[in-house]
């Protein structure tokens, strides 16, 4: 140990301080100060720190720092190369930041999903659930009803071997005309009342028997709905397409509910009486409520 080292620590040791208690007071690492007091300097980080290390030690210790620093400017006149500081770093916060802006985004893309979701719901049930498919709806399938005629009777087949190839005729009985049941002549359908009106919905009421209802199409094409109200039960009677100028035409005997996808493509008569459905474009409902005779 030289005269700097034996120095520092003399003046340790006369101040009763232990290593321990030197680093409390310098803050400096135990090792490195064991280093200093054995002159042992490629522990230390580097020059800078060495002089500086120095020069707290000897503070802490009661020595002049500017006497010791010249005597180890003495004892080493140029320092080699040393490791890297050893100290301690804060973390940076590159991640952290990273962490934070992908959670950012994350909740900006939840936010849109969502608002994008209830739009798309809305759509359906307010727009595309109102009008129908305008593109062109599938149409009810036809339903036709084959009826034989009861009075047809069948002439059998001459049987093989009858001799003389003659072919035999046969005579149909004739069959007894059955009296024709009179069909009772419907009652005619009154005027239409309007009862009040929005937007989207008309109500009319009708007195009388039945609602003969004409629908056809003004524009290049309408998409229609015709329902019926039996027993106070909702049952649709057809739906479709019309092209320009096509016709369907419904009679019923039940309050009835008319839809179609647009209201300045379609032209609507009841009981011979042509109702103002507007010139929007937008879908229009007319429901009539069919009430009996007084």
């Amino acid at each position: 140990m030289s005269e700097l080292g034996q120095r520092l620590k003399q003046a340790r040791l006369e101040k009763r301080m232990s290593l321990d208690d030197l680093q409390e007071a310098t803050k400096i690492r135990t090792r490195y100060l064991e280093a200093i007091e054995e002159e042992n300097y490629k522990v230390l980080p580097g020059s800078f720190y060495v002089r500086a290390f120095i020069k707290s030690y000897a503070e802490a210790v009661g020595l002049d720092p500017n006497e010791v620093l010249n005597m180890y400017q003495g004892t080493v006149p140029a320092a080699p190369p040393e490791p890297t500081v050893e100290t301690i770093r804060t973390p940076r916060r590159n991640s952290a930041r990273s962490t934070d802006r992908l959670s950012k985004w994350a909740s900006t893309i939840m936010v849109v999903s969502f608002v994008l979701l209830i739009a798309a719901i809305v759509y359906y049930f307010v727009v595309v659930n109102n009008k129908g498919d305008s593109s062109g709806a599938i149409n009810e399938p036809n339903r036709l009803t084959d009826t034989a005629d009861p009075n047809a009777t069948s002439v059998p087949s001459p049987a093989p071997g009858s001799g003389g190839g003659a072919t035999a005729t046969t005579t149909p009985t004739p069959t007894p005309t059955p009296s024709a049941t009179p069909t009772p002549t419907p009652t005619p359908g009154g005027a239409l009342t309007l009862v009040n009106s929005s937007n989207s919905l008309d109500n009319y009421t009708a007195v009388g028997g039945k609602l003969d209802i004409t629908v056809t199409a003004a524009g290049t094409q309408c998409w229609y709905r015709v329902d019926s109200f039996p027993n106070n039960s909702k049952k649709m009677e057809k739906q479709g397409t019309l092209k320009q100028g096509e016709t369907e035409t419904f009679s019923l005997t039940t309050t009835a509910q008319i839809r179609v996808g647009a209201a300045n493509a379609a032209k609507i008569t009841v009981n011979g009486q042509e109702l103002n459905v507007g010139d929007a474009s937008n879908p229009k409902n007319i429901k009539i409520t069919l009430q009996p005779q007084p």
